[in-house]
This record gives C-alpha cells, structure tokens and sequence, in this order.
C-alpha cells in the first residue's frame, strides 16, 4: 500500500503542472488575439455614429455653440446611403448600357446603306439619335446619373439637335431631380450610323428647354430688368392645413415657445429644432413649427441679427412635410383661437415650463397641446436641453427630414454643371480665424496666395478647374492661382441670384412680393455643395496647414 501511494504522488502533482500550463497558455494565447484585434480594428465613419453626431455638435462652452460655420451640414450629407423617394415620386433608375441595349433592340432593322445619300442634314426625330446621346453621356459624364430624356427637337443648324433630360449627381444622396439641355452636333460614320460630333456645354440646348409655370404679375418699375416671374413645378412649399374644426381637435400636438436658440448660429438652431422634432416624432404628436428665423450676424451683410428669415430659404420645406407630421405655428394660433372662442369646451394643454421634464414622462398625457416654454435665463432656455441627459437614450434628431433647399441646389447644379463636372475644389477658411493669431498662429500665412500657389501645384494638376469655397471677403485676393488654374468662385455666378434670375423670382414671390438677400448662410450651403461634387477636395485644416481645426492643442 505505501508503495502504491508513494507513487501516486507524484502523478498527482504532473496532472496538476500540466493543467497550470495549459491555463496559462490559454491566457497567454487570449492576451495576443485580444492585442492583435486591438491594432488592427478600423472604426466606423463617425458620420455614421450618433454617438459621434452628437460630439461633433455639442462642442458646446457655457451653453453656447462653438463650432465652424464655414461648412454646414444637414440631412442628405449625414446619410450613408441614397434615400428612398416618397411615393408617387419619379423612380430612381438610372439610364444604363443595359438598358439603351433594350432600346435598341426594339427599334425596326434598318439595312445599312453603302454611302450616307447626305450627311449634311439629320433626322433629330430618330430614335437612333437619342440612343447615340445617351451613349455619349454616359461615358462623358460619369458622375451623373441619368434619369430620363426628352425627344431630341432640331437645334439651330441641320446637323444639330438639342436634348433635355433629367438627372441626379451620383455624390448626392436625395432622391431629388435637376435638369439639363444641351446642343449636340452628329454626324455619320463609316457605316451611315450617328455619332456625336460636338457636345455643347451647360444648358446650351434651348430649343429643348421645357417651359417653366409662370405666374401674373406686375413690375414695380417700367425700367426695372426683372424677368417675369418662373416656378419649379418640382418646388411644393405650400403650408399644410389642418381642416376642420373636428381635425384640430382629434390632433395631438408638440408645441415650443421661442427659446434664447433663437439668433444664434444657424447650427445650432439646427440642433435644437432636430430635437424637437424629434420630441414630437417620440411623443407621436404633430410638431407646431415656426417658419421664422432670425438669422444670426455672422451671416448678414449689416453684421447684425436679423429677423423674419424664412425656413423655405434655406431648407427643403416640401421634404421636411414628407418626412415629418408638422403645421405651421400661425394657422395652428388662429385655429386655436378660433376653437375656444366658438366652443364650450376648451382645447386641453399641459404647459411644461421646465426643460427637465423628461419627454418619457409626457409619453402617456393625453392632452391636445403640450406647450414647452422657454422663459428661463440663457442657457437654460435653450430648446436642444431637452434632448441632454437621459432622454438622449430615447429621443433621435430625425436627421433624414432636413435637407437643404431646393432653389439653392439648383444654384449648386449650375455651378457645377457650367464646370462640365470636372473640376476640383479647395476649401480655403479665413476671416475671424486668420486675425486670431492666439489660436491660429499659422493659418493667416498658410492660406497667403503664395502658399495657396505652393501647396496646390503639388496637389491639383495646372489648368484644371479649380472652385474656390471661402469666406475670404476680397475678391481678387486668389488672383495669383488664376496663373496656374482655371479659378472659379462663388462670386463668378451671381447671375443666378441677381434679378433676373429664377431664385430671384421663386424666393421673392415666397417673401410676399420682397426680394430676399442672398445671405452668409445661403453663401455656406452653396459652397458646402459644390465642394462634395469636386472629383478632388483640398480642405484647409487637413492640407493647407498643420494649425488645429479647433484652435491650439485641440487636434
């Protein structure tokens, strides 16, 4: 028996080695493929991450918005991917080789003839005219995607025909149409089939333009130059209606009082107004809206704040009425008013004078109206303090609502499409941040014309187009690039917002016969979107110099 258990020992004490060692190889291995993953993991887009949208929009001091407003933001940027169209809107299917081969193929056998009998006059009502031209668009213009086409229709000269078509930018990600007509010149081939000669550029094709709605109108002057007044058709910025008395009262509606959001930047109206909306969305109610802005002096000519800026100037009213249950905060009042003046009963409101009311506690009120008042001292009336705190868990900025406005993407459209798509852009901030040389010590001098010459030529190939966004007042401060590319800035298209111009028209018989400044702000979106469409983007604190974006020791 000793024998038996003087040599069990010994087995025992190997067993229990063995197992320690593979524990803390199993450790050891566990450790490694835990480092390995760490080094080698790649974090999401942050535009992807609310978590993210929310840092890159709360860098707030003292309740105050602090962050730069030379680049803006809004629902159509923030998406990953191209959003769907409401119903009944036209669908999104690109023209494609494939199916211009469908085309073709539906087309009669036409037998080839051995000389072309003249080749100096063209039939523009073949159908082979059209299929050569989209073709030539598609392998032309790769960013665009083509929608549809209109009939080809004669142009000056009997070779040429002039074609409209609908389409969108590929680096859009709205579901929104422009427009385009171009001239084209054709001629034969070997084999008496079309060809494309010349393409003329931007909107070059008018006989094929399609007429625009106009509307009656009056010139306040025999010697004013203002065109007749002209609407998009695909522009519906009309005001919902509630209805009936009976409407009103079965709604259920979100209702914030003006708050001290009201002139500051607009990014942080954006903020605060997002989390309303989204209140309303969370609460299923209808969001009362006030169509008024007060935009802010950073983006005025008088260098003050300025009051009665309407929503429709700046964002896609007729999106946000798809996307989002709203009505207008002035037909909302008076069928308010009209109700408690005609009816016994009374409409029910709960008025909620503190931002600290969870909206989770509203959930089950079933009040027609809560009303949320701001009547607190800066920062505490402050509309986005409403979403801070636990309720961030629960109530999500509708992002997808927001887009910028369509009269202002046609602007967009212009710009780029006279640059034929093919351009490059640098993003080139100054003003306050050039003076501040606490917080910028180096961005005055690198962002001189000389610098500006220096770092480009080693970036952006000579004599491309190159589209200048900035907020540098003086003009022909950029001069000295015009030695080395073809520089296009904003100022260059004023046409398209002076008084002859379809913005001019559409937004000053939206203002109720005013015309409307053309704004800082307007200047930013414009800017903002015309940089996305650039095949090449240099940005001012990535390239042009190593200052941080936020100012010293913020990178």
């Amino acid at each position: 028996m000793k024998e038996l258990n003087s040599t069990s020992d010994p087995i025992g004490q190997n067993l229990i080695k063995v197992i320690s060692n593979v524990c803390f190889s199993v450790f050891v291995f566990s450790v490694l493929i835990f480092t390995v993953v760490a080094i080698t993991y790649q974090p999401p887009d942050p535009w992807e991450s609310s978590r993210a949208l929310t840092r890159v929009f709360t860098q707030v001091e003292n309740a105050t918005f602090k962050i730069d407003n030379s680049v803006l933001k809004t629902g159509e940027d923030v998406a990953t991917t191209p959003m769907s169209a409401p119903a009944g809107a036209f669908p999104l299917v690109p023209i494609t080789e494939a199916t211009i081969e469908k085309s073709e193929e539906k087309l009669p056998n036409v037998t080839l003839k051995s000389g072309c009998e003249d080749v100096t006059v063209v039939n523009c009502s073949d159908p082979r005219i059209l299929i050569t031209i989209q073709r030539f668009n598609l392998k032309t213009f790769k960013s665009i995607a083509f929608l549809d086409y209109r009939a080809p229709v004669n142009g000056s000269k009997p070779t040429e025909c002039d074609v409209a078509w609908r389409f969108r930018n590929k680096k859009e990600r709205s579901w929104r149409k422009y427009r385009d007509f171009r001239r084209f010149r054709i001629g034969f081939t070997d084999d008496c089939s079309y060809k494309v000669v010349h393409a003329g550029r931007w909107h070059s094709g008018v006989n094929a333009r399609r007429p625009r709605l106009r509307v009656n109108s009056t010139r306040t002057s025999p010697k004013a130059k203002i065109a007749p007044p002209v609407l998009d058709e695909e522009i519906n910025d009309t005001i919902p209606i509630l209805g009936p008395d009976s409407a009103f009262k079965n709604g259920r509606y979100l209702y914030y009082s003006r708050g001290g959001d009201y002139c500051k930047g607009m990014n942080q109206y954006l903020w605060s107004f997002l989390c309303a909306l989204g209140e309303a969305q969370y609460l299923n109610r209808t969001f009362v809206m006030d169509l008024s802005i007060c935009l802010a002096a950073s983006h005025t000519r008088s260098h003050k704040d300025e009051e009665g800026k309407d929503f429709r100037f700046y964002f896609d009213f007729e999106h946000l009425k798809e996307t989002a249950s709203i009505v207008e905060e002035g037909d909302f009042l008076k069928d308010w008013k009209k109700w408690d003046k005609t009816h016994k009963k009374k409409i029910s409101v709960r008025k909620v004078k503190d931002y600290k009311v969870s909206p989770l506690e509203l959930t089950k009120d079933m009040s027609t109206i809560i009303w949320r008042q701001f009547d607190a001292p800066e920062p505490e009336n402050y509309w986005y303090r409403v979403c801070e705190g636990p309720s961030a868990k629960y109530i999500q900025r509708p992002w997808q609502a927001l887009w910028k406005s369509k009269r202002l993407m046609n602007i967009v459209t212009e710009i780029s499409g006279s640059m034929d798509w093919d351009f490059d852009a640098v993003h080139v901030i100054r003003g306050e941040k050039a003076q501040n040389k606490k917080l910028w010590p180096h961005l005055d001098a690198d962002t001189s014309p000389d610098a500006l010459v220096a770092k480009l030529q080693g970036i952006i190939t000579p004599w491309r187009n190159l589209y200048v966004a900035t907020n540098e007042p003086f003009y022909n401060y950029f001069d000295k690039l015009r030695s080395h590319y073809k520089v296009h800035l904003l100022d260059d298209y004023n046409y398209l917002w002076s008084n002859t111009s379809e913005w001019y028209n559409e937004t000053t018989q939206l203002n109720n016969g005013r015309p409307v400044e053309f704004d800082g702000y307007m200047r930013v979106e414009v800017d903002t979107e015309v940089l996305v469409r650039a095949k090449s983007r240099v940005e001012t604190f990535y390239n042009l110099t190593k200052d941080c974006k936020d100012g010293i020791n913020t990178c």
